[in-house]
């Protein structure tokens, strides 16, 4: 296949020219001219970036990644194909032992299948149970609690699949859970926390390199007596080796709070991601379930049945990039790059060949228009998604 007369978006560029694509990888980029018997993809002016990589996903349509099935992750990755995504995260919420187990070895077996219709799964993003119980969000806060080996233990027998894990940093035995991680090449991603300055730089020091969807149930500065002292977010924002999750959908950061962002950590210190579940796909007023906790979409964004906090996005990944450039101002190349090279880079131990259009790279792949339609999307050369 070879795709012509495209905007090729590259990290420091959009340049025209054509990508050709064999047996699932890129082998030629640029001023490349069809050859006899060539199937030929005209983008007729559209631009071709890599495929969006997104780190936080629970569901979409109804599904969930609680559901631990087949069925469920081929709705869910079918989906979020059609916003550009081509490969992502399976995420959990807040749950039993036995639930996180069930979802880790569910997402291995369908890792290793060759015929899934959508984005490629990455492996499981375990958000929580290890969370602070006055920033639950929408997650049960009967079934938070602190780390315990002897319960995450069994879980990280199936580190292979664990792709992130997010803790509160200041909880109880989450250092030596954090140093763990790290030594097993996981993000150790710090969230749903109460943490004050120290007790997010002793989650640092031990091998916190991210955070969790930042703003968002996330300890902020504040006093303490007389003395005015930083939180987890501004912990995150003054660090430069701090990688910032970021739900760009309009709803759950304004856009004061993303230009802040922006301003503090640069093109390269955030990761764009939806954090979307199973409203994603569904109209207006439409229920669904976040895990178990039951939600609705209201005003395009998710929130709890009563109506009391957010409940995970309905977005695309195609939506965070242009709300990074409509709301937010920033250049699209450095958009796409918040949703490609840089969850890329953070999951370099995986050792997968994407998020950059590179001659060897897999050739996961999004063509959109100027008004940020997605008309295809291609999974290690295999079209997940084709129109409109």
């Amino acid at each position: 296949m070879l795709y012509q007369n495209a905007r090729l978006i590259f990290p420091d560029r959009i340049t025209p020219g054509s990508l050709r694509v064999r047996e699932g990888k890129i082998t030629a980029v640029g001023e490349v001219q069809p050859q006899a018997g060539e199937e030929v993809f005209d983008c007729a002016g559209s631009y071709l970036a890599p495929g969006f990589i997104d780190l936080h996903i629970h569901g979409a349509r109804r599904r969930d990644t609680m559901e631990a099935s087949a069925e469920a992750f081929d709705v869910i990755t079918r989906h979020h194909a059609k916003g550009g995504t081509t490969a992502l995260a399976l995420t959990t919420v807040v749950a039993t032992s036995e639930d996180i187990l069930r979802v880790l070895q569910a997402a291995k077996s369908y890792r290793s299948r060759t015929d899934s219709p959508g984005a490629r799964v990455l492996g499981v993003h375990v958000e929580g149970p290890y969370f602070s119980t006055g920033r639950p969000g929408a997650h049960w806060p009967h079934l938070i609690r602190n780390p315990d080996p002897r319960e995450y233990t069994p879980w990280l027998e199936h580190a292979d699949v664990i792709t992130q894990m997010t803790v509160a940093p200041e909880l109880p035995g989450a250092p030596e859970l954090i140093a763990e991680l790290a030594r097993r090449g996981i993000i150790a991603s710090g969230g749903h926390s109460d943490a004050w300055d120290e007790e997010a730089t002793e989650g640092f020091r031990r091998g916190m390199r991210q955070v969790t969807h930042t703003y968002n149930c996330m300890s902020a500065q504040r006093r303490r007596g007389p003395y005015r002292v930083a939180g987890l977010l501004e912990f995150a924002m003054s660090e430069p080796q701090i990688r910032c999750e970021l739900i760009a959908d309009g709803h759950h950061v304004s856009p004061t709070l993303m230009r802040a962002l922006y301003r503090a950590k640069g093109r390269e210190g955030i990761i764009l991601v939806t954090d979307a579940a199973g409203g994603a796909g569904l109209a207006e007023g439409e229920a669904y379930t976040l895990g178990t906790l039951p939600a609705v979409v209201r005003g395009g964004v998710g929130v709890t049945a009563d109506g009391k906090a957010l409940a995970s996005s309905a977005c695309g990944m195609i939506d965070c990039v242009r709300n990074m450039v409509e709301m937010v101002g920033v250049p699209l190349v450095e958009a796409v790059q918040m949703a490609t090279a840089n969850p890329a880079h953070a999951l370099g131990a995986l050792g997968l060949e994407i998020g950059t259009l590179k001659k060897g790279n897999l050739a996961d792949l999004v063509v959109f228009d100027d008004q940020y339609g997605v008309n295809r999307t291609t999974v290690g050369g295999r079209v997940a998604h084709d129109g409109p």
